[in-house]
């Protein structure tokens, strides 16, 4: 899986984002990176607030665990999740894996 990565304090996550979706939810891959829908409209921020609020409860780390490395103003972002190996955060994203 080319979106996840090991990092030396943690794992960053290659993402593309859909805001303003009706849930909130891993929707599959796009273009090398894993998709996630955003309740959350595009507006303030507040998109990639709800973001790395989505992230930090989904596997289980506080939100201060959780970094927006790139991206902020675009659909394509790079995340870090500190603390915290791919195989717990694919497990927590309950995003299977090809094999």
């Amino acid at each position: 899986m080319d979106w996840i990565e090991t990092h030396k304090e943690g794992t960053v996550l290659q993402l593309h984002c859909q805001p303003g979706a009706k849930v909130t939810r891993v929707v599959g891959e796009h273009d090398g990176r894993l998709k996630i829908a955003l309740h959350a409209p595009a507006l303030e921020n507040r998109a990639n607030d709800a973001l790395v609020q989505w992230l930090a409860q989904t596997v289980g780390v506080m939100r201060r665990d959780v970094e927006l490395l790139s991206g902020q103003t675009g659909r394509k972002k790079r995340v870090l999740i500190r603390g915290v190996d791919s195989e717990r955060i694919i497990a927590a994203l309950n995003f299977p894996l090809k094999g």
